[in-house]
């Protein structure tokens, strides 16, 4: 019987449970103590950001964007639709329409080339979402943030420790939002955080992330007492999730290193089988330094993905597809989409495939997974040939 190999598997990488302990003698863990502090400057001091506000998650982060901004009902917000839903609950829940563009056939973001198409008077911002750690083509959407005045909204919930032009992801727009999910490379259970990259925003994220008040000013010495000073809600992240937090931020480039060996591993054993045209592997431009989120295939088609997936499935190997794209699930099509409308969107949702990728899986384990694909895509080619019949990869980079 094979043991399972899972999907993910969260991670100690250092004095979490040390850090945890630390805090609790420290007296504070309902949040913003100590290790919250130690947290958001070893983050604005690597990624060059002004301000960082923990959350409880970057669903939290992006609804704080939402309110930050005074998104208003009726406005627009462009966005792709391969993402997690929270990138368009976040402004959906403030009255706000989603419009969704198609993603580019490389990296699986955002198609900056098509959002120029998607801006009307209604528009109000982009939020571009960096798609496996590989950043989208920033220079082009800052410049038509620029050009139309809209606001920039980071969706980095995959990007923490990513870069594009040498520059962190985050640091980018107006806003950007962090994940610290338990999937995500750097793990606290749940855990967000806002990037706040202009200063006259600031002041009003504390009093929206205080539930409207300005509690912060009054522990600073501003006032002699706080109150209730605009809309605002719960955002503020645990001190305990702080601790744990802070113990993965220590070891960043310790952590980096080992998910680039994971990374690099599966690369190169399947890079023959992309020579073959038997599959696709994950792209990451010369301007990006990727953070090396995960690792996914794209299959020739949806029958061969999910033949694959059922295969690894019976040998224990948890494998998983990735998101339903927003425009086709119910809700999207509230605004009136329609299968066919986001053509590369819908292929890579039908053809993509994550293998497992996490901080302790084993050589043995990566090589589990690369021989049983193997196998199943030699054995497919053969059923094919012998009904003399031409298997040639679907191609989505050929896509219009």
């Amino acid at each position: 019987m094979n043991s399972l190999i899972p999907f993910n598997r969260p991670f100690i990488a250092g004095k979490e449970l040390h850090y945890i302990a630390q805090a609790v003698t420290l007296g504070n863990i309902s949040g913003d103590g100590e290790f919250a502090r130690r947290c958001t400057i070893i983050m604005e001091e690597r990624f060059g950001i002004k301000k960082i506000l923990l959350t409880p998650s970057c669903t939290a982060a992006l609804e704080l964007s939402a309110m930050l901004l005074d998104i208003q009902p009726g406005d627009e917000v462009i966005m792709p639709s391969y993402t997690f839903v929270s990138t368009a609950n976040a402004f959906v829940r403030v009255g706000a329409v989603p419009v969704f563009v198609d993603i580019r056939p490389d990296t699986l973001n955002l198609d900056a080339r098509l959002v120029e198409l998607a801006i009307t008077e209604k528009t109000k911002a982009i939020v571009p979402v960096h798609y496996a750690g590989v950043s989208c083509e920033m220079d082009l959407i800052l410049t038509l943030a620029e050009k139309y005045d809209l606001k920039v909204i980071e969706d980095a919930a995959q990007g923490v420790n990513a870069q594009y032009n040498q520059k962190y992801l985050g640091s980018l727009g107006q806003l950007g939002c962090f994940s610290f999910h338990e999937t995500k490379n750097f793990i606290c259970g749940e855990g967000g955080a806002l990037c706040l990259n202009s200063e006259e925003l600031i002041d009003r994220a504390h009093i929206i992330r205080d539930k409207g008040t300005n509690r912060q000013a009054f522990f600073q010495g501003q006032v002699d007492k706080y109150t209730w000073c605009d809309i605002g809600s719960s955002f503020v992240l645990s001190e305990l999730n702080c601790a744990f937090l802070y113990a993965q931020l220590e070891m960043f480039d310790e952590i980096n290193q080992r998910r680039k060996e994971i990374f690099d591993y599966y690369q190169h054993s399947l890079l023959p089988l992309e020579k073959n045209q038997q599959l696709r592997l994950p792209c990451v431009p010369e301007d990006c330094l990727s953070n090396h989120h995960m690792f996914y295939i794209l299959l020739p088609n949806k029958t061969l993905r999910d033949g694959l997936l059922n295969h690894l499935k019976q040998l224990q190997i948890h494998a998983v597809f990735h998101f339903v794209p927003l425009h086709s699930s119910p809700m999207g099509k509230t605004w009136g989409y329609q299968h066919g409308d986001l053509p590369v969107t819908e292929q890579a949702a039908d053809c993509l495939l994550r293998l497992p990728f996490f901080y302790e899986i084993t050589t043995e384990e990566q090589q589990r997974v690369v021989d049983e694909i193997h196998k199943f895509l030699q054995l497919s080619l053969q059923k094919v040939n012998s009904e003399k019949q031409v298997f040639q990869v679907a191609d989505i980079r050929n896509v219009e």
